[in-house]
């Protein structure tokens, strides 16, 4: 079991690092950090997703359906309800920002869900996010805070600690020249 969960928790590191890495490289090819920022945000929902499917956890899959989605269109309806003019002055819908809160959600999602292993990696790619969203002038800082606070308070609501079940356990092992699936039920 702990082996299991090292496993995931490498796998977690990685998807973050590979998430945060491309960030970088996108702005270096012609695109900009805002959009690196983007791509980072819809990365994360998607990253959580799979590792609640990874676990099993369908729970969680559902806890962070509703945790984001209503993150986001909080987020949104403000957004509206709110006009205040983004730093370029582009427009006036600066408040909050739904890109930051679509990277907080499942940022704070991981973090009650899993515990911070999960949640630290995460925190750290949805804060680039917010960095982005700043630095390209699309939102002020208490802009991306009030969506970080946003989804804080849903997730707190709305996420429950993950309990693995301990009577059935599976575990898949692969090596070069094959692939070992196990199972076991504890009666």
């Amino acid at each position: 079991m702990a082996e299991g969960r090292k496993r995931m928790g490498r796998i977690v590191v990685l998807a973050l690092a590979c998430a945060l890495a491309s960030a970088p490289a996108l702005a270096g090819t012609g695109s900009t950090i805002e959009q690196a920022g983007v791509d980072v945000a819809i990365a994360l929902p998607v990253v959580a997703g799979t590792i609640s499917v990874l676990k099993d956890d369908w729970n969680g899959v559902g806890e962070l359906v509703l945790d984001t989605g209503a993150t986001v269109g909080t987020a949104l309806a403000l957004k509206h309800l709110i006009h205040e003019e983004r730093p370029d002055g582009s427009n006036d819908q600066s408040f909050p920002s739904d890109t930051a809160a679509l990277a907080f959600a499942p940022a704070q999602y991981l973090w009650d869900r899993y515990g911070w292993e999960y949640g630290l990696p995460a925190y750290a790619a949805a804060g680039f996010v917010g960095y982005s969203r700043v630095e390209s002038k699309q939102h002020h800082w208490w802009d991306v805070a009030t969506s970080a606070g946003i989804a804080f308070g849903y997730s707190k609501w709305i996420t429950t600690r993950y309990h693995p079940s301990r009577d059935f356990e599976t575990s898949l092992s692969a090596t070069p020249n094959s692939a070992y699936l196990t199972m076991s039920y504890r009666f």
